[in-house]
């Protein structure tokens, strides 16, 4: 079911506490900023013009209200199926790591990660020789630069990082809208596989977790800066995810034998990331 707009209504106008209203209806919507205007979309039109009469009669949002003959807490989660289509995007990249590891047999296969690495490389032997970065880029083959994040190494790596992607990727998909997501997604790509070869070398590293904490970071900073429903992270999150980022650095989980951790990776993204949310939440800020 396409999406049909409700609202269009300036950016200084709060939406959060109508917002709020459409959450604990457990009413499937998405907000977008277009043209220095917020928009309300939901699915269908039926629902449109529902949401469109609730919006007249509670447009800050009514603590109280519900549904004629319709308890919250009946109200239908919208399926997976609908949920991947509201989230293309995000759909979008978790399908392509979910086809790479299929491909690469979670990281098993190398003759096919070594056309997705960060530099191309042979193995002989027990020894892995790394073609230069130069050398790969001269060759036209700019996609090395993001398609690291597509690579996991295991179940459980892809799991991880499959399941936030999808929890913050929809966030930032429903309040900046799929573009912004996709910009956002190569770009801490870019930015945490290039921090990732700067501290350490030639190396062979994948997995979405340097976007992941772009995203995060992203999300934090916004936050702060241009309070919205959509980034409010549940408590704790961002320093559970600071704590582990402080236990990989120690070193302590490649000491335990669980393998390198990619930190050059995860320290770019979150820098990038609360640059990001910087700017975009102080051109909301001052759009309100």
């Amino acid at each position: 079911m396409s999406a049909v707009e409700v609202l269009r209504l300036p950016l200084t106008v709060d939406l959060s506490g109508f917002v709020a209203l459409l959450q604990r209806l457990e009413v499937p919507y998405r907000v977008s900023e277009e043209s220095g205007e917020q928009v309300l979309w939901v699915p269908g039109p039926q629902l449109a013009e529902k949401v469109r009469g609730l919006y007249e009669r509670f447009p800050d949002g009514d603590p109280h209200f519900q549904l004629p003959h319709e308890a919250p807490t009946e109200a239908p989660r919208p399926g997976i199926l609908a949920q991947l289509k509201a989230s293309p995007i995000t759909s979008l990249v978790l399908l392509l790591t979910l086809a790479v590891a299929a491909f690469t047999g979670l990281g098993e296969n190398f003759s096919t990660i070594r056309w997705l690495s960060f530099q191309d490389f042979q193995v002989q032997g027990d020894y892995v020789y790394f073609s230069s970065l130069e050398e790969g880029l001269a060759a036209g083959q700019w996609w090395r630069l993001v398609t690291p994040m597509l690579i996991h190494f295991g179940i459980l790596h892809l799991a991880m990082n499959g399941m936030w992607f999808w929890e913050l990727g929809r966030r930032i998909e429903a309040r900046q809208g799929g573009a912004v997501l996709l910009v956002l997604t190569l770009g801490f790509s870019l930015v945490s596989d290039y921090a990732q070869y700067f501290t350490s070398g030639p190396t062979l590293f994948g997995g979405l977790s340097g976007v992941l904490y772009g995203l995060l970071g992203h999300c934090w900073v916004f936050q702060r800066l241009a309070p919205c429903p959509a980034y409010r992270l549940p408590p704790g999150v961002m320093a559970m995810m600071l704590i582990w980022l402080l236990v990989c650095l120690s070193g302590l989980i490649t000491a335990l034998g669980f393998g390198a951790i990619a930190n050059g990776a995860h320290v770019g993204g979150l820098l990038v990331g609360c640059a990001t949310g910087l700017l975009g939440g102080a051109l909301a800020r001052l759009g309100r």
